[in-house]
């Protein structure tokens, strides 16, 4: 893989820190590599309770900040999920990552499945100001079933959606490239899109193979110059690593 395109998965990456004992410390960490000599990743993604700190910490550089809700069973209330939203949004947070109700779009009828998904991806979008981006978290490992997976991601992108997110990283299946393509063809194919809607595959994607295979689709489905960081990012902690070995 050329440093070309190195280059541009660095720009693509939301370098991520959702482990459980994860400090105040590491956060800062984290943020200083978000900035180095080859370019910045486009965000760092961090438990709500870090937002501030990640706010100090990357202010100037242009690094976005994203945090997670609902995050990562997707079973909190609605309105536990927008007091936590609302906070983020006062502390600065730029991107929120919600996780969907998954289980009960996989395990409910379909009315109470797409009722679940509609009305809490709806009133999250709705509590957000015009410039935050809100990814939906599909949880494609436990959804499974392509028709399922493409159900939740038409179901999120018409409640409001910005970007549709495979994974949490703390399921035994995360991102795959199955899923991924899934969901590609439902940003290319429906009608309805009257908006910019992006795509960020996340969990296990550590190495720059791993990472072209997933442009490599993105490129095909939607054409060569769509993914961008407006339209495409990487949720991972550990990709950082081979992009600047291959830049060293």
């Amino acid at each position: 893989m050329s440093r070309e395109d190195a280059v541009r998965v660095l720009g693509l990456i939301d370098l991520t820190n959702l482990d459980e004992k994860c400090s105040e410390s590491d956060i800062i960490e984290l943020c200083r590599r978000a900035h180095g000599p080859h370019g910045n990743v486009a965000a760092v993604c961090v438990w709500p309770r870090f937002v501030t700190v990640a706010v100090a910490t990357t202010r100037g550089t242009g690094v976005r900040v994203a945090t997670v809700v609902n995050f990562p069973h997707g079973e909190d209330s609605v309105e536990s999920v927008l007091d936590v939203v609302n906070r983020c949004v006062v502390d600065g947070a730029d991107e929120i990552d919600l996780v969907i109700p998954y289980r009960t779009l996989r395990d409910g009828s379909e009315s109470d499945g797409d009722h679940a998904v509609v009305h809490m991806v709806a009133k999250v979008k709705e509590a957000l100001p015009a410039d935050r981006t809100l990814k939906t978290i599909l949880e494609t490992g436990e959804l499974v079933q392509p028709a399922l997976i493409e159900r939740a991601a038409r179901l999120a992108i018409a409640s409001g959606a910005d970007f549709i997110k495979t994974s949490t990283g703390k399921t035994p299946v995360s991102a795959t490239t199955d899923a991924v393509e899934t969901m590609l063809h439902v940003l290319r194919e429906s009608p309805r899109i009257d908006r910019r809607v992006g795509i960020k595959p996340s969990g296990g994607i550590r190495t720059m193979v791993d990472a072209r295979r997933y442009l490599e689709l993105a490129d095909r489905i939607m054409g060569p110059s769509w993914a961008t960081v407006d339209t495409f990012r990487f949720g991972a902690s550990g990709l950082l690593d081979a992009v600047e070995s291959e830049l060293a």
